[in-house]
């Protein structure tokens, strides 16, 4: 069906404009909108409707009266506002664009949309509806001089509007993620944007640190970047005043670019009362003077902030604890198959040749020897695996017990070279023991089964990883007092054990110490073995009051490792004079 403009429908629906103004003029605060007025193409107002009105002093009952007399409430740019309502009028297309819009001694920004009334068929259009919201509100370039201004009511009000929203958009966004960087960075990017700060900074804090670091940071393009900063609490009063109060903090700053001040606000986020970051936002003193619901809204923005990061942590330390945790049960079941693997062979070894002597295939009582000597190495062998798997049971489990005692350390390094120069010389390595010059014995507080075993450990291992060159076992004094076991003594024995062997890389060295941890598989398996040497050592010098460390330049390039046991007596030092003395009587 067509209808023409000679319907008598258009006459049902034909109405003069002042019906049309007179029975809208009540329906628009039902739209919706925070502003809605009707214009014709001059620029009148037919009617107006804000819902600020009160807070600019416009009486609701003769608002179009006042506002088409006056000509106080106008567009800025009015030669172009003009155009646009005829071009609206004209195409029948509405247009959505921002307007700065003057009343008084104030200007107001409006995102405004202009629609265009459509007038019954085969009439023109001449009056528009006009939708819109403010978006913000400034005075004029002379008032903004004065250095001292109280916001007016409806500035505050448009703030608080603001203020609100943003906090909104910022919980939002910070709840759609457990990334504390991504958290940090959206906080400052919407607080500086939306606030036009000159800078807004985020640092974590540690109630067990004097110092924050900048984490994240929103600044304009002149300023200095602090992201990485290290910031003394101690040296900021502010920073202080906020973690202790959990308040927010107002300070100003003079001669800040030439232009007198600028303030800082720095509010701690917090988790349960506890302080675990801090905001700090910088802008010039231009801008307006916080009141105290702003600032209670930033504490609420805060507090929302201090629960994100709180539970963006525990999700990252649950994360951290779940990757150990599967790491420690790929070590555990990757030690257990080399441990397995370690047992097995020896103890295959030892029922071989035990049947070998009892089925009698042994051809002379000298090969019958032979096999039962073959037999007890593989046993001692055997039961050191099982002393080191019990050994770091027991440390795990704490039981482990020592004895202290004066140890001879010159007894010592001739014990373990009466045990591994034999091994070093069959795989055609040198072997040297070096003692520091002295003209007494060194003697430490020790005991000697264990430091026996973890030299053995240390010295097995360099010769089992080194092919060519050699081994280098040394001790020097360190004379300096240290106390163990509320005893002090007057220095350390620092052993050295150097080798020029396969060495480590850098990146793979933090695992030699792990329990269950290997630098490489493959290694074990080249070599035998089951990983636990150093991290017995270790947990035995550590129990004995000393160190161990290990260094190695990389791959191909040798390995050191050292250890330290508390020195029982000081001894008697040859000095170089001396020995120049005693070498040239000799001569």
């Amino acid at each position: 069906m067509t209808i023409t403009a000679n319907s008598q429908l258009s006459n049902v629906f034909s109405q003069n404009l002042e019906s049309i103004t007179s029975k809208t003029d009540g329906l628009l605060p039902t739209l919706g909108a925070e502003l809605v007025y009707t214009q014709d193409g001059a620029g009148r107002y037919l009617t107006f409707c804000w819902q600020y009105s009160e807070l600019l002093g416009l009486s609701t009952e003769k608002i179009v009266d006042d506002l088409n007399q006056t000509q106080t409430f106008v567009p800025v740019d009015k030669v172009t506002y003009l155009e646009r309502l005829h071009r609206i009028l004209t195409n029948l297309v509405p247009e959505r664009f921002q307007c700065w819009f003057s009343y008084q001694k104030e200007l107001f920004e409006l995102d405004l949309v202009i629609s265009p009334i459509m007038p019954s068929l085969g009439t023109t259009a001449t009056t528009v509806l006009v939708m819109g919201r403010l978006i913000q509100a400034t005075l004029n370039k002379k008032q903004a001089r004065v250095a001292s201004k109280t916001p007016t009511q409806i500035e505050l009000a448009l703030r608080s509007q603001q203020h609100q929203k943003l906090v909104n958009r910022i919980t939002r966004n910070i709840r759609r993620t457990l990334d504390l960087d991504i958290i940090w960075q959206q906080t400052v990017d919407s607080l500086g944007k939306a606030l036009r700060l000159e800078r807004c900074i985020i640092c974590p804090y540690q109630p067990s640190s004097p110092k924050v670091q900048v984490k994240a940071e929103y600044r304009q393009s002149e300023l200095k970047s602090m992201l990485g900063l290290d910031i003394d609490i101690a040296s900021e009063p502010a920073f202080a005043q906020a973690l202790a109060t959990l308040e927010p903090v107002m300070m100003e700053v003079s001669g800040y670019k030439e232009s007198g001040r600028q303030k800082t606000l720095v509010v701690a986020t917090c988790y349960q009362d506890q302080a675990n970051g801090l905001v700090a936002l910088n802008w010039q003193d231009e801008c307006y003077t916080l009141t105290e619901s702003e600032l209670e809204l930033a504490k609420e923005a805060a507090d929302q902030l201090g629960t994100a990061i709180a539970h963006a942590t525990l999700y990252e330390e649950l994360e951290v604890a779940r990757q150990k945790a599967e790491e420690a049960s790929r070590l555990k079941s990757e030690f257990l198959a080399n441990v397995s693997h370690e047992i097995r062979t020896p103890l295959n070894g030892m029922i071989g040749f035990l049947k070998l002597i009892l089925e009698g295939m042994a051809d002379d009582p000298e090969e019958q020897n032979q096999f039962l000597t073959e037999a007890h190495q593989l046993s001692i062998h055997l039961l050191n695996i099982i002393n080191d798997i019990l050994d770091i049971a027991k440390i795990e489990a704490g039981k482990m017990e020592l004895a202290y005692a004066p140890v001879k350390l010159d007894e010592l390094f001739s014990h373990v070279e009466g045990f591994m120069r034999p091994q070093a010389e069959m795989r055609n390595l040198s072997f040297r023991m070096q003692m520091p010059a002295t003209s007494d014995e060194i003697i430490v507080q020790s005991n000697y089964q264990r430091l026996l075993q973890v030299m053995i450990n240390l010295v097995g291992n360099a010769i089992k990883f080194t092919h060519e060159g050699g081994v280098t076992v040394s001790a020097d004094l360190v004379l300096k007092k240290a106390n163990f076991q509320d005893q002090q003594f007057p220095g350390m024995v620092r052993v050295r054990v150097a080798d020029t062997g396969i060495g480590v890389s850098l990146d793979k060295q933090d695992k030699l110490f792990q329990l269950f941890s290997q630098v490489d598989g493959s290694r074990t398996r080249q070599y035998g073995g089951t990983g636990l040497g150093l991290a017995i050592s270790q947990k035995l010098v550590e129990a004995m009051g000393g160190e161990v460390h290990f260094y190695s330049l990389g791959e191909g390039l040798g390995s050191t490792v050292t250890f330290t046991v508390p020195l029982y007596q000081q001894p008697v030092m040859v000095s170089s004079n001396d020995s120049d003395s005693t070498s040239s009587a000799e001569c």
